[in-house]
């Protein structure tokens, strides 16, 4: 895989340490500098019986012939991510620094895409960091409808498979909201997270 070409003042040590902190990156623009967050409150996705998949998506994952992939175009996913939904280029958070270094997270084993897959083509999608029991999701897209929504049903499935204990979508947008997802505290988030980084998980 080509690794996108870009000479970075952060390292990939620097993200998976600032993850086990309760922070994450994001860019002020295409070309901007690299910023370091704490949601509060903070959002995650349940992996228990509180994870919620609306019936009308239970009926399309039925009715629709699609493909899940893991890892097979990260790049491509992340480029897509970068992309979705943006109105003006200051809107961008997944710069070209950001790419870069998730790329490298990925060559590394940490960062991982969920992929849809239509008519032999790439519909949609999601990527994020794993460590430990904890998998930090990033950032999704979709070129058909519900492709996305498909990916993070799948990524649940997975996740709960193997047995992992907290996925993390660090802010709610009402695409979040429709599975149940819950806000916390930022210290209820360490505390979880703390635990979830106790367990031994392996993503592929």
């Amino acid at each position: 895989m080509r690794v996108p070409s870009y000479r970075s003042q952060i390292t990939p040590e620097q993200i998976l340490a600032a993850y086990q902190q309760g922070c994450f990156p994001m860019a002020r623009g295409q070309h901007g500098e690299i910023d370091w967050f704490i949601a509060e409150p903070r959002t995650v996705v349940p992996l228990d019986d509180r994870f919620r998949v609306r019936r009308s998506l239970r009926q399309i994952r039925r009715k629709t012939e699609y493909q899940i992939r893991f890892n097979t175009q990260f790049v491509q996913v992340i480029q897509a991510c970068s992309r979705q939904g943006l109105l003006d280029e200051d809107d961008i958070w997944i710069s070209d620094e950001i790419i870069y270094l998730y790329t490298e997270l990925h060559q590394r084993g940490f960062a991982h895409s969920v992929e849809v897959w239509m008519d032999g083509e790439l519909s949609g999608g999601l990527y994020g960091v794993a460590m430990q029991g904890a998998f930090f999701g990033e950032s999704m897209f979709s070129r058909k409808p519900s492709a996305s929504q498909i990916a993070l049903v799948a990524l649940v499935e997975h996740l709960r498979m193997r047995g992992y204990r907290l996925l993390d979508s660090q802010m709610r947008t009402q695409h979040i909201a429709h599975f149940g997802a819950i806000d916390m505290t930022h210290l209820d988030y360490l505390n979880l997270l703390a635990d979830a980084l106790t367990y031994d998980c392996v993503f592929i």
